[in-house]
């Protein structure tokens, strides 16, 4: 009997599979050779070679219809020259794609603020491989999934756009050659400068083709997708995402994908030919072609020559268009004047003018958007952002119009022209109500003027009494109000607070409130009347910093929108008063968590222990560790992960790119879960769509932190918050400042003194002693070794901020980091050796940035 049992159990483990049939639990490995498929026998990963090709690489491809058809590569730049190649999910949850031993060639990512449970890694029939939490409390939760990293299909149910919460963008890139699925040279995105739109970048990144804007039921000069009998469509736009999305609704097998010429095409599997065969084509005619007509220039197919000026244009450069080259574009006849009269001539059948200088309002009517252009001198054309049920929204544009298109389907598009053209024949003034509303005004305007009359004398009087008070509050408040000018107030969904709101909630800024100050002024803790606790920052008047920084920081964090970006509740404006206020942050700023106790935290810690060992005595119950031991490794690195995460969000993946200048351990707040929140956007700076570099003659910031270019030249970058964010992190290691750090065998600064023991094989050595019982040594050498990398002196040496969140969060090597930057040891040919001193000043300028 015995031996029966002894049998059938060695029977079972041979015939038993060694992890499920469409998934890897952690630490399970597949090799070359292995496949895991998904549970309908959809979808297949495993390694594979392109035609005509020996390289290895791994990916998803199609396996029960339309077999072989790859849609999906991990290490699409590093393949894999042999057989070697191994797959796995480690304990963490993170993919690991190793070759020739242990090195690791390719990685995901993770939330380094989560610790899983049994992570375990499927792969789904819609195509989409996804790490999940295996603790059974949780089975749902996604760690990691393919669809946030797309190649250069999309699938049903992808998503192409952007989540600025989580810092994802998702685009599609296309591969180099039909047989080599490294990046090639075109890109597909959503731009959200503006409306968004959709881009297909070509070599260069030149913008080769516009699909948009998003009006409802298609792309503007698109035919309608909707409705549709096979599959649906969805552009999602609202302050956490903007993507655009499709979903199958019969069991039809459809792909979108960018082909390696830039072509864009929609493919549908045929059944019966057993093959894939082309059901929509994203250049359907030359007019596709971004910008083919120039500015107020209109693309026609139907006509030769296909291009044209708009009706009241006239071409810039009349020789160019007699040669077929429309670069140069039109212009009016006319120039525009804002102290003449003007009206808007109604265009139908346009595709919609490129939308990066745009603002929208998905509430107002075409009535109340006609009305917001008119008060704006700046502002070119409106018309409605969706254009079913008759129209609704508001979409208007500031500055010249580009990529217009003439299409069949019907949407109005109405643009700012002179009257005196308007009266031309073939023109279509706007019409709208406001011809009447005039003529309305004649009748009632002397009537309103008696009346005002009456008022006026009593206002005059008062407004002498009160105006040495007021000067100054009219003409910010005034300014400011300028700025937002109407349709960037509603943009910004700023919250005015009065200043009686705020003295009720700070205890009318009484000290007991206090939390602190800094260089704007003093920051009080206050309740609003809902109950919020809020953080209150009144600038003061001793502060060097002035109404730009206060409006720099509003226009700045109202945008924002980040899990690691501390939200702004509210403003207010008073007379001479200028205040923010924003969420309270119960664990206040990292600074003082690292270094702000009088005696050394190690040195406290140490003695907490021996009296624990020594001593009973009643005392030694009220020592306490201090703030810095509090933060064991775990979670400093939780925390430099999500400063990493939000620097990233703020340079790629939000609406508006933006240099921050003054990253620092004191502009770090934590939230009462110890979450990293950047704060203070005084002296940020926002960097247009394609801008790299910016220089200026006031450099701000706080020494220490600040890059060597930007100290020395004024050069600032991205890569000048990535120093910055580098010397944070050796602080975090460390648990010392940068600014006034002194090694004692020399005068090295903390980078220099982390660079030598790097160069000895010493990094342990920089590590805080409190963190000697909670970290993970090989986690503590590659946190320092990516700060290093992120303070090289040489601004191309550094890496970028999606480099640095993928290094902190892989296992792969890291490239060796060059000197940093202020190294005493070396010195620097061109540096101010004032800059490596202790000044800890925040060195702010009242000019405008």
């Amino acid at each position: 009997m015995s031996l029966f049992l002894i049998d059938l159990i060695a029977l079972f483990l041979l015939i038993s599979p060694s992890f499920a049939v469409d998934s890897l639990n952690a630490n399970q490995v597949i090799k070359d050779g292995d496949t895991i498929v998904s549970a309908g026998e959809m979808f297949e990963l495993g390694f594979f070679s392109p035609p005509n090709s020996s390289n290895r690489y791994l990916g998803i491809w199609y396996k029960k219809m339309a077999a072989g058809t790859v849609v999906w590569v991990a290490n699409r730049d590093l393949p894999i020259s042999n057989t070697s190649g191994t797959f796995k999910v480690n304990s963490v949850g993170l993919l690991l794609l190793s070759c020739c031993g242990d090195t690791v060639i390719w990685s995901s990512t993770s939330s380094a603020s989560v610790r899983y449970i049994n992570p375990v890694a499927q792969l789904l029939d819609s195509g989409n491989f996804v790490v999940r939490d295996g603790n059974p409390t949780d089975e749902t939760k996604s760690i990691w999934q393919s669809f946030d990293c797309p190649g250069d299909i999309l699938l049903p149910g992808m998503k192409l756009g952007k989540d600025f919460v989580r810092g994802i963008s998702r685009n599609l890139t296309s591969w180099k050659s039909p047989n080599d699925p490294s990046v090639g040279q075109h890109l597909i995105y959503v731009d959200t400068n503006g409306y968004p739109q959709v881009f297909i970048l070509g070599q260069g990144s030149v913008i080769q083709v516009r699909f948009g804007p998003w009006v409802g039921i298609r792309f503007s000069g698109l035919p309608n997708e909707m409705p549709n009998p096979v599959y649906s469509v969805d552009f999602v736009i609202n302050q956490k995402e903007v993507y655009y999305k499709y979903e199958l609704k019969t069991t039809a097998i459809q792909m979108i994908r960018l082909k390696w010429d830039g072509s864009i095409i929609m493919y549908r599997w045929s059944s019966q030919s057993g093959d894939w065969f082309v059901f929509a084509n994203g250049f359907l005619d030359l007019c596709s072609d971004y910008g083919q007509c120039g500015l107020y220039g209109s693309c026609n197919n139907n006509k030769t020559p296909s291009c044209s000026c708009l009706d009241g244009f006239e071409p810039k450069r009349p020789d160019e268009w007699d040669t077929a080259d429309w670069s140069s574009g039109c212009q009016l006849k006319v120039p525009l004047d804002c102290d003449a009269a003007e009206d808007f001539w109604k265009v139908s059948g346009m595709k919609f003018p490129d939308t990066r200088k745009s603002w929208y309002n998905k509430s107002m009517t075409l009535g109340e958007c006609e009305m917001a252009c008119r008060k704006n001198c700046s502002c070119t054309a409106y018309a409605n952002i969706d254009v079913r049920r008759g129209g609704s929204g508001c979409l208007l544009w500031f500055g010249e119009l580009m990529d217009l298109k003439v299409c069949k389907e019907s949407q109005d598009l109405y643009i700012r022209m002179p009257a005196s053209l308007l009266k031309d024949d073939g023109f279509t003034a706007s019409q709208s109500g406001f011809d009447k509303k005039m003529r309305l005004l004649t009748i009632t305007l002397p009537i309103s003027m008696v009346l005002l009359g009456g008022f006026l004398a009593a206002y005059v009087h008062n407004k002498k009494k009160k105006r040495s008070s007021t000067k100054r509050r009219g003409r910010r408040v005034h300014a400011l109000d300028n700025k937002y000018s109407n349709a960037e107030k509603d943009d910004l969904d700023l919250n005015f607070i009065s200043l009686s709101k705020v003295v009720k909630a700070t205890n009318n800024f009484s000290i007991d409130n206090k939390l602190g100050e800094g260089g704007f002024g003093p920051v009080y803790k206050g309740v609003l009347e809902s109950g919020q606790e809020v953080a209150v920052k009144k600038l003061s008047e001793s502060s060097q910093q002035g109404y730009e920084e206060f409006y720099n920081e509003v226009v700045c964090v109202a945008r924002l929108q980040h899990r690691n970006l501390v939200k702004l509740l509210g403003y207010c404006m008073d007379g001479d008063e200028r205040i923010l206020i924003y969420e309270y942050m119960s664990n206040k700023s990292l600074d003082l968590h690292l270094f702000g106790s009088t005696l050394s935290s190690c040195f406290y810690c140490a003695f907490y222990s021996i009296a624990v060992e020594v001593s009973d005595l009643p005392f030694i119950f009220i020592l306490h560790e201090t703030k810095s031991s509090m933060l064991k490794w775990p979670l400093r690195m939780d925390i430099i992960h999500g400063i990493a995460k939000g620097i990233l969000y703020l340079h790629q993946d939000s609406r508006h790119r933006i240099i921050h200048r003054d990253l620092k351990a004191s502009n770090i707040l934590l939230d009462g879960n110890m979450n990293p929140k950047i704060s203070d956007f005084g002296l940020a700076r926002e960097f247009g769509g394609d801008q790299i570099t910016d220089k200026t003659m006031k450099v701000v910031g706080t020494y220490g932190y600040i890059s060597p270019e930007y100290a020395i030249h004024g050069r600032f970058s991205v890569k000048s918050d990535v120093f910055s964010f580098g010397v944070l992190v050796l602080e975090m290691v460390s648990g010392k400042k940068n600014r006034g750090y002194s090694h004692e065998d020399g005068n090295d600064s903390l980078l220099g003194h982390a660079w030598r023991l790097y160069r000895e094989g010493k990094c342990m050595e920089l590590m805080s002693p409190c963190l000697r019982n909670s970290c993970i040594v090989s986690e503590v050498e590659r946190t320092i070794h990516v700060g290093l990398l992120c303070v090289q002196n040489l601004a191309q040496d550094r890496p970028t901020m999606s480099s640095v969140v993928m290094m902190l969060g892989g296992e792969g090597a890291l490239p060796p980091p060059k000197q940093p930057a202020f190294f005493a040891g070396e010195g620097l040919p061109n540096s101010n050796p004032s800059l490596a001193g202790v000044d800890e000043a925040t060195i702010t300028m009242l000019e405008p940035r």
